[in-house]
Parts: C-alpha cells; sequence; structure tokens
C-alpha cells in the first residue's frame, strides 16, 4: 500500500473533497497551494488522457513529488461530443460554471437526442512512472438545471437509471457512482496493490 504524500494537480476544493472521500486515509494529499504552485498548468492537447498526462508531467517535472491530476469532459452524443476536452471552458476563459451549462443547453435547444456522458482520466506519476485510468458515466442532459449541490454540468446532468441530476445528489450519493468515482477508485485500488 502507497503511504505517503501525493499532489492532487487541482486547487479545486470540490474535488479536492471528492478525493478525499474516496483515497485512502494513509495517503497525505496535498493540494497545487499546498506545494507552492500557483502556475496554471498546461492542458494544449485534443484528448482527455494527454491533457491528464501534460498536467501530472508539468507538476513533476518542476515539484519532483508523486502527483495524480484529472482531465475530466462532458461529451454529448448530439454536439458530436462538445464539448470534451472544452468542458472547462466551453463558454471561455474565465466564465463560471453556470455560463458554461447556459451555453450548452442553449446549444442543445431543439435536440431530442439528449444523450452524453462524463468521462475522466486520471493520470499518476509515481517515481517517474506513467500510469492512465479511466472511469464514464452515461445520462442524459436535461432541458432546465436543477439542484443546488456539485459543481460543473451537475445541474444539468441526469446520469442513467436516476430520477435527478448530479446537483440533486449528496457528495456521498454522487461520489457512489461518479466519472470521476470510478477512475479514483481505480487509483485508489491501484495504490492500495502496492
Amino acid at each position: 500500500m502507497y503511504k505517503g504524500e501525493l499532489v492532487f494537480a487541482t486547487n479545486n476544493k470540490h474535488k479536492m473533497e471528492e478525493a478525499k472521500h474516496i483515497l485512502s486515509f494513509d495517503i497525505m494529499l496535498l493540494s497545487l497551494q499546498d506545494v507552492g504552485c500557483f502556475t496554471e498548468l498546461p492542458e494544449t492537447h485534443e484528448t482527455l488522457h494527454e491533457n491528464a498526462l501534460e498536467k501530472a508531467g508539468f507538476l513533476y517535472q518542476h515539484y519532483k513529488q508523486n502527483c495524480f491530476s484529472d482531465d475530466t469532459g462532458l461529451e454529448v452524443e448530439s454536439l458530436n461530443g462538445a464539448p470534451g476536452v472544452y468542458s472547462a471552458r466551453f463558454a471561455g476563459a474565465g466564465k463560471s460554471y453556470r455560463d458554461n451549462y447556459e451555453l450548452l443547453l442553449n446549444k442543445m435547444q431543439g435536440y431530442t437526442n439528449r444523450k452524453a456522458r462524463f468521462r475522466t482520466v486520471v493520470a499518476l506519476i509515481l517515481e517517474g512512472k506513467e500510469y492512465l485510468f479511466e472511469g464514464a458515466i452515461n445520462g442524459l442532459i436535461l432541458e432546465n438545471p436543477t439542484g443546488e449541490q456539485g459543481f460543473g454540468y451537475d445541474p444539468v446532468f441526469q446520469p442513467e437509471g436516476y430520477s435527478k441530476s448530479f446537483a440533486e445528489m449528496s457528495l456521498e450519493e454522487k461520489n457512489q457512482i461518479s466519472h470521476r468515482k470510478i477512475a479514483m477508485k481505480k487509483l485508489a485500488d491501484f495504490l492500495n496493490a502496492l
């Protein structure tokens, strides 16, 4: 079992909370801020895998600490997989979560096919070696946002088999089924097996 420090390449407090719920208590989880990284991490690629590896690689190269990063995309079938890798900046740099999902809802007007999936890729760099873990969950894009929990596109995404959005679920409930949970659980299982 891996014990010790592990830097999560994020300053997103929501992601840190989710990660702490999933990873072993033996791991001291650190954020970018905790290690003094205030640089915008590069995301210059067209795939989630490449972006996740790029961010983790940058962190490992500059801070010499075991680390992992994630890249998540919402892939909407009727929009040919958009916003995908651009999910976090769909409405433009510096825009809010609300701006992003409102733009998505605007683009979805008139579409009857509302199928979508959330996909997360986690890239781990441990002692210089790279590992990738992926998780995905299928669902639908709602016509109107519902719920106050979560972040990002949670108010407009209803996971398959459920009658409420991610934003209507508690953190614990969402963590049982989310795309990030699936990828992070694979990461946790890998670390626990060491």
